[in-house]
């Protein structure tokens, strides 16, 4: 990317310059992308860990662990990204020559997009680049260019207009109009989405700091807002979107639009003629503007008489911009502010995002002409078809070729992701667009004639078919219900057959769309696939659900390929005919060889193995453990699986097992041995006596500790030796690890491997007599991962969740967080039963809370679903504020209007029989009531999630669970696509409805799809993260800083997990005491965050926190408390005041006030922060210590000495309690305990002076201490968990040289390999695979819901 010096983006070399703070030896604490084996820097012991991690180091046999091409890859093949830049000079027609930074590998055309990007030559889109005179090609790399060098010249020459290029100009210029105004955001379309950090920044942070240098001690206003304050009720709406001050719009035109004298006619286009433009002046001038060939000029048409001659003043442009100059001063002035303002704006407000965000809330906007906007709505347009050839793109063949792109080295691997990236999110987009063209009516059916649920369609290329039971396919399966869950288990399947990436083997582009109660299936075409009968083209698998199967030999290849890393076996079942069929995947899984001779797969719906605790069969019984928690319960439908992460956590946990009893025979065998010593006649195989230091015989203790470490070494290496099988393991050793295997259930006997046969319990699949065992062994498989998921996985989370491993949020982090444990959303009755039956139930209030909120806005969005279906467009708007109204008013009984009161028709139409889905005439919605809605609600609860709810209206629901109304309409608009008008509602008024239906103002498509991942960024990105663990900060920037600059490579600037990024990076700069580039970098992560999640995600308000400690440190003192601020209004409105989090936030706050001597309101927030910590980490725990503590401070500085001590003891005794008497932080408090006694006497002392001598008395001064920054910003660490390791000059000066040796050893060992290698192009770095075992695969997945 071309990249101008002043705003660069986050990708730019520049950025990312090695100039890293000193190095200072400290730990952080990672953000939150990361499970709780990387919460090792927290300053907690890491020995602990240490020992874990050895044991949970996953099983390489099984192939949870295949080594992916891209795992070891070291920083000299990252080089060759990273070529160096140069500068070029470039001359402009009526502009000063500036330079511009390029490098090698980019396109002559990134040059023309930064050049139409620049304020000074933004105007211009028509023209080509010239290098002596030469003309350089638009899709040329600019290395390929001969002669260009630093320093070359690059002429700007502009070019004659075609249509096509008339109207990107035209295109561009409405764009440079509209750059400030957020509709687009609101409206959801082009990829824009909502930031709203500029307004608490006021502006770009990085300027500020520089501007502000003068420390600000001058006051600032500190009074937050009433709502704000701990203890308040009040939840305002308004505040979630302030007004920017930049989006009043500068009027500069008041209508650009095309004229209706287009298309020129025949004798018009022979003179050049391309197009006719309409423009209304902000002075009210009515102008007729023609585009030709050698640019733009005024014509003498008005609205109602065509003549095409030029009027006065006769000026012709090649840019419109320059035209509209001449003819309008206000346009003159206001383009250039509004332009200087758009340039002044961070780069990452503008930037598209890769896939569409919506926003739930947006206020009343003005609709205004736009002719570009009508232009797009009725043509095709998807992002950039425009520049293509042919027009509409054929996704199958994108989507294949990226995926066919070599990737035998890192920069091959780039160039792939990066390709498949850009198709995918551009297929997402059409897909999305189809969907809703699809529901709304646009599209015509390709097989019209049938009813409307049969219907399919086929637009830009794209398949859409809608979620409904057609011809009875999924009769024995649950009907409309199967067939509305289906695509979303097939998606699944999709995304995990593509993270394999078997190469030969394709999957469809896949997009799920719920939109207006429909699901909508969109896929890419397989070619051929429409011109033949299914029968035919199916050559594996089965059309009818197992009564026909076939099998094709390259298929078994293929699918055998993927087998182990999905865990899937390898089985025979019945056809009709009774024939054995050989298959290597379910029955429905069908294959078929397109015209274009690849193999796809395609119904991938049962991938994976089925959930028995929801699949009642007869005659089979549970475990127990599934027995008491009262299953099997039949669900509504038959297609129930287990989740991926929960087949390899159940894999991951039989293998420990595995290990265990395997190091307990070894040991025993060798017990016996040291007893027998003539056992020993076989020679004694190496793998028995490698460690003879273990203890003889198993005692009951040590089996746990020192031994079972080396003895799983021990059985590591036997299970490796009889892997191989070459014969050097002896036969008692392989008797122990053949009773292992059939212990765990392994499908081998001389190697631990599990895996699952998905056809077990399918209805109408058959298996031969032959294999009765192995389907015996399968069936109690599968019935043990139920109860595993009961036993072990559900008590897991609990666990964590009263840990505070985790720290849900809301409803979207919950479901985050089972689903990370492959704990599916159906078992979310059974997780509020454990969280009501845990001893530690108070601690888990928040985690109750949210599960509430999201079992009963579950609820009512499978109700909404079925309610949105009867309504016709017409009615919409009232459909939705009376199901509202049901759903949060308090208002007793609301009435719907119908949509027939607007307009009387004067026939009534006669039913036309081809209406769109959903253009039913039916107003059963109308007669909703509040009453029957929450009972159908308690009803779906207990039918779906087997839970019982308390309630019968929403105020019973928001008393008895302590719910937010204001937080259910946030869940139910986000689950449903509902947008609602940015107001105040009022929910309790008993007089009138919360809703009208002028306050719905639109309904989005929830959309779901594969998202592309970046393998090798992710590795880097984890190495990185184990490095700053073991404490080579230096290193694992360095490590970061590689892994940003893969992800910028691969997704574009804007990305959640580019977000993580940022935000460690920021993290490690702020421990090397770099506050500058931490600020920066924060910035970024907070923008992204708020761009690509959402402004109200709860991983945007961790965002926020950490800014605001940043800022502090830079001393914006009213910038760090403005975020603080936000943080705690955003977290209210999503959680409300009682949660784990709110404590630290408080704390913070807090802290920052004490900072800035606003001791009573400081004392609000810390009091509210002791409170909650209380609550949650009980009495005793070290965090509520360090709360008396902070109360303490304060109280000091208010002189209050009494409260000061009394907090401050009982902090000392927790600290007596939980550390001894010896502990630093006991001693610490005793000594800060002696100083606030010695003040409290002193004055004592001066109190009693003046009652004796009166006003004469000679009183000493008070020593009252305002804190010092230092101070503050030391706690404001302390809490934040950032610890900073005190280091001495002569230990810098040790570790320095102690860093230097490492690295001289390093070299010395690297250029050794490669002298002796010279094929090795990718080199480990050191430590890196290991370093990627040790994380638990869970983590594979950064995730935004469990928090640093």
């Amino acid at each position: 990317m071309v990249i101008k010096t002043d705003e660069l983006p986050a990708a730019a070399p520049a950025d990312s310059a090695r100039d890293h703070g000193s190095q200072a030896g400290g730990k952080g604490r990672p953000g939150a992308a990361e499970l709780p084996s990387v919460m090792l820097l927290n300053g907690d012991c890491p020995e602990s860990l240490k020992k874990e991690e050895g044991a949970a180091e996953p099983p390489r046999e099984n192939g949870l662990d295949e080594a992916d091409p891209g795992d070891e890859t070291t920083g000299q093949e990252v080089i060759v990204i990273q070529d160096t830049g140069f500068s070029v000079k470039i001359l402009a027609p009526g502009i000063e020559p500036f330079s511009l930074q390029v490098s090698p590998q980019e396109m002559v055309q990134e040059i023309h997009q930064v050049l139409m990007d620049r304020e000074d030559t933004c105007h211009r889109t028509c023209f080509s680049l010239h290098l002596d005179g030469n003309v350089l090609d638009h899709f040329s790399e600019l290395r390929s260019v001969e002669g260009l060098q630093e320093g070359s010249v690059l002429r700007v020459v502009e070019e004659p207009y075609t249509v096509r290029e008339a109207r990107i100009h035209v295109r561009h210029v409405r764009d440079l109009l509209k750059s400030l105004d957020p509709s687009d955001a609101f409206n959801g379309v082009d990829c824009n989405s909502l930031s709203f950090l500029s307004v608490f920044t006021d502006g770009d942070l990085g300027d500020s700091g520089k501007r502000k240098k003068g420390l600000e001690m001058d006051p600032i206003d500190c009074t937050p807002p009433e709502y704000i304050l701990p203890g308040s009720r009040e939840r305002p709406l308004c505040p979630l979107q302030p007004q920017n001050r930049d989006w009043k719009p500068l009027q500069c035109l008041k209508v650009l639009t095309m004229s209706g004298w287009n298309p020129p006619p025949g004798n018009r286009k022979m003179h050049g003629d391309l197009m006719y433009l309409f423009v209304i002046t902000a002075e009210d001038r009515q102008v007729s503007i023609t585009a030709s060939t050698r640019g733009f000029y005024l014509n003498q048409s008005t609205a109602y008489h065509f003549n095409p001659k030029p009027a006065s003043p006769r000026f012709l442009s090649h840019s419109l911009v320059e035209l509209l100059n001449q003819i309008s001063p206000a346009f003159r002035k206001n383009f250039a502010v509004l332009q200087k303002k758009r340039v002044q704006r961070h780069p990452f407000e503008r930037i598209a995002t890769p896939f569409q965000v919506y926003s739930w809330t947006a206020p009343q906007a003005e609709h205004a002409m736009d002719c570009v906007r009508a232009e797009d709505a009725y043509t095709s347009r998807l992002g950039y078809e425009e520049h293509i050839p042919g027009q509409t793109r054929d996704w199958n063949e994108e989507l294949q070729t990226t995926r066919e792109l070599p990737r035998k080295n890192l920069p091959e691997r780039l160039l792939r992701e990066r390709a498949i990236f850009k198709v995918h999110s551009d297929f997402t987009a059409a897909a999305t667009r189809g969907a809703m063209a699809v529901i709304d009516g646009n599209v015509m059916a390709i097989n019209p004639s049938e009813e409307t649920k049969m219907q399919m369609f086929i637009w830009n290329n794209i398949f859409f078919s809608l979620g409904f039971d057609v011809r009875d396919h999924y009769k024995d399966f649950g009907g409309d219900v199967a067939a509305y869950v289906a695509p979303t288990n097939d998606l699944n399947g999709v995304r995990t057959y593509n993270a394999v990436d078997v190469e030969g083997l394709y999957t469809l582009g896949t997009v799920v769309v719920d939109y207006r109660g429909y699901r909508v299936t969109a896929q890419s075409i397989i070619p051929g696939i429409l011109e033949r009968d299914q029968e035919q083209s199916v050559i594996y698998g089965s059309i009818d659900f197992g009564k026909t199967v076939v099998s094709h030999p390259r298929y078994l290849e293929l699918l055998e390929r993927t087998s182990r890393p999905l865990k899937i076996l390898r089985h025979r079942v019945l056809n009709d005919r009774d024939e054995e069929v050989e298959l290597c995947s379910s029955v429905e899984c069908k294959g078929i060889i397109g015209n274009d001779g690849r193999h796809y797969i395609l119904d991938l719906l049962r991938t994976f193995p089925p959930d028995l605790n929801f699949l009642p069969v007869p005659g089979e019984d549970l475990p127990e453990e599934c027995a008491r928690a009262g299953f099997p319960r039949a669900h509504r439908h038959k297609l129930c699986c287990l989740r991926q992460e929960l087949v390899d956590a159940f894999v991951e946990h039989r293998y420990l097992l595995f290990m265990k009893l395997a190091a307990l025979q070894l040991m025993q065998q060798k017990a016996s041995q040291l007893e027998t010593p003539s056992s020993l006649e076989n020679g004694g195989p190496s793998s028995l006596e490698s460690k003879s230091e273990d203890p003889p015989g198993p005692e009951a203790g040590s089996e746990e500790e020192g031994s079972s470490a080396s003895g799983l070494a021990k059985v590591k290496e036997l299970a490796e030796t009889i892997a191989a099988d070459d014969g050097t393991a002896d036969p008692r050793s392989r008797e122990v690890i053949r009773n292992a295997c059939k212990a765990v259930g392994s499908i081998s006997s001389t190697a631990f491997d599990i895996r699952f046969n998905p056809d077990i319990f399918s209805p109408g699949v058959r298996f031969p007599e032959s294999c009765q065992d192995e389907v015996r062994d399968q069936k109690q498989l599968l019935k043990d991962a139920a109860a595993f998921l009961l036993s072990c996985q559900i008590p897991g989370l609990v666990k964590d969740c009263v840990e505070h491993a985790v720290l849900p949020m809301d409803g979207a982090t919950l479901a985050e967080v089972m689903r990370q444990r492959g704990i599916n959303m159906r078992y979310l009755g059974k997780v509020l039963e454990l969280v009501l039956r845990s001893p530690a139930r108070h601690q888990l209030d928040h985690v109750y809370k949210i599960g509430i909120g999201e079992l009963i806005t579950r609820s009512a969005k499978h109700i909404f679903k079925t309610y949105l279906q009867g309504v016709e467009l017409s009615g919409l708007s009232a459909a939705i504020s009376h199901f509202l109204n049901c759903f949060l008013s308090s208002y007793p009984n609301p009435v719907a209007h119908l949509p027939a009161d607007e307009l009387v028709s004067k026939k009534r139409n006669k039913r036309r029989k081809n209406r769109p889905p959903g253009a039913a005439d039916n107003t059963a919605w109308a007669v909703v009531t509040p009453q029957e809605l929450w009972k159908d609600i308690c009803q779906e609860a207990k039918n779906y999630f087997d839970f019982h709810l308390e309630c019968e209206t929403v105020d019973q629901a928001v008393e008895t669970y302590g719910l937010q109304k204001i937080t259910l309409l946030r869940e139910i608009s986000l689950k449903t696509g509902i947008q609602v008008l940015l107001k105040e509602y009022s929910f309790d008024s008993r007089h009138k409805p919360a809703f009208t239906e002028e306050d719905v103002l639109n309904i989005f498509p929830v959309v779901k799809h594969v998202n592309p991942k970046a393998s090798d960024a992710f590795h880097f990105f984890q190495s990185g993260q184990a490095k700053v663990q073991q404490g080579f900060l230096k290193e694992g920037c360095e490590l970061i800083n590689e892994a940003l600059n893969l992800f910028n490579n691969v997704y574009g600037a804007m990305h959640v997990e580019t977000c993580a990024c940022l935000r460690l990076l920021a993290r490690l700069h702020y421990i090397m005491g770099d506050y500058a580039e931490a600020l920066s970098n924060q910035q970024k992560a907070v923008l992204m965050s708020e761009r690509v999640m959402g402004i109200e995600h709860p991983n945007t308000i961790q965002e926020y926190m950490h800014l605001a400690l940043y800022c502090f440190a830079s001393s914006q003192l009213s910038t760090a408390l403005s975020l603080l601020y936000r943080a705690r209004y955003l977290m209210l409105l999503v959680f409300g005041e009682d949660h784990p989090e709110m404590a630290l936030l408080d704390n913070n706050i807090g802290l920052v006030l004490h900072g800035v001597m606003e001791y009573d309101l400081s004392l609000r927030f810390l009091e509210n922060a002791l409170a909650v910590s209380t609550k949650y980490h009980g009495p005793k725990a070290l965090k509520v210590a360090l709360s008396h503590h902070l109360v303490a401070r304060v109280y000091e500085s208010k002189a209050e000495f009494r409260s000061a001590l009394q907090h401050e003891k009982e902090g000392y005794t927790i600290y007596k309690t939980q550390l001894g008497e010896d502990h630093e932080k006991t001693k610490e408090s005793s000594e800060y305990l002696k100083c606030l006694t010695q003040q409290a006497v002193a004055l004592q002392r001066t109190m009693n002076e003046i009652y004796r001598n009166g006003s004469s008395a000679n009183i000493p001064p008070l020593k009252f201490t305002a804190p010092s920054m230092a101070s503050v910003l030391e706690q404001l660490n302390v809490i934040n968990g950032i610890l900073f390791i005190p280091l001495s000059q002569k230990d810098l000066e040790n570790l320095k040289a102690e860093v230097a040796r490492r690295q001289q050893l390093q070299e010395a060992s690297r250029n050794k390999d490669r002298a002796e290698e010279p094929m090795a192009t990718e080199p480990a770095p050191a430590g890196a695979p290991e370093d990627l075992g040790s994380q638990p695969p869970a983590a594979k997945d950064p995730s935004p819901s469990v928090q640093g």
